[in-house]
């Protein structure tokens, strides 16, 4: 069945979301995060977009963002290349990062360009991962609160509302706004859950009892555990097998990441370990 055509926004202005291959965690630490942000600001650089706003979730990304020079197909090949690359050589997996191709939905009025900006901003309080906007590091909150960072720009926003405080309390307000029709993320359960759910699985509940089965068995397990919503960490963790086996053993079921069409440009030259950023310019 052919891919229905992508809607093209008649402002050109677009909410896209990025979601990890099956609900996969896609920023391990901060320097994933730090190398995606670096890259997104490349990115900007070379297709000339504005950026409204961007969220970092642990395995999803938001960004509101108006297209220029290059249409989004061309950006998000670029900015998925480049970081999947970083990804799979940092952690020595293969396999699609992403789900499919990003997401994106049309924002056409200044209304719902609100909107959809408090909806994204406020993503990470709603997933619990603060109690109050500007605690999470990851967005573009402060951006607009304290006119912090060069990656977001704020001016547009702040002219729909006519000033800095009056949107700042606009995007603090509590609201039910929904957005591009997405799952909203779910957090890794804790690790006595992730336990409860292993014994419930595969009949032990200690890494000792896990690693009596068979090998194979093992690695069947932990792809069950995986699909079921536990993290590669806390699979690492309960099973006492390393993190790696984990990870390879959950991406054979993956179809291996296809780089046609990539352009050279795309090619990957920061080896993880060795990328420098500065904060000054993401937040």
């Amino acid at each position: 069945m052919p891919r229905e055509a992508r809607k093209q926004s008649r402002t050109n202005i677009y909410h896209i979301m990025l979601r990890g291959i099956n609900r996969q965690t896609i920023f391990e630490d901060q320097e994933d995060r730090n190398f995606f942000l670096a890259e997104l600001q490349r990115c900007k650089e070379i297709s000339d977009f504005s950026l409204y706003a961007f969220c970092l979730m642990p395995n999803h990304v938001h960004l509101l963002m108006e297209t220029n020079l290059e249409p989004l197909e061309t950006v998000f090949k670029r900015l998925g290349s480049r970081y999947a690359g970083w990804y799979n050589r940092k952690y020595e997996r293969v396999g699609h990062l992403f789900q499919d191709r990003f997401r994106s939905e049309v924002v056409e009025t200044e209304q719902y360009f609100l909107t959809v900006l408090r909806y994204i901003l406020q993503n990470p309080m709603k997933a619990g991962l603060e109690n109050t906007p500007g605690n999470y590091r990851w967005s573009s909150y402060l951006a607009y609160e304290k006119g912090t960072g060069k990656i977001t720009d704020t001016q547009y926003a702040i002219g729909l509302t006519g000033q800095r405080e009056t949107l700042v309390n606009y995007l603090r307000e509590t609201n039910d706004d929904t957005a591009l029709d997405i799952d909203r993320y779910i957090p890794w359960p804790s690790d006595d859950r992730a336990r409860e759910k292993m014994e419930s699985l595969t009949g032990y509940a200690s890494a000792a009892d896990f690693q009596r089965m068979d090998d194979a068995l093992q690695k069947k397990s932990m792809i069950r555990m995986y699909y079921e919503g536990l993290s590669i960490r806390q699979i690492s963790r309960l099973t006492g097998r390393n993190r790696k086996t984990v990870d390879r053993a959950i991406k054979r079921a993956v179809e291996p990441l296809t780089m046609e069409n990539i352009q050279p440009d795309d090619v990957i030259l920061h080896e993880p370990g060795s990328f420098e950023y500065s904060e000054s310019i993401i937040w």
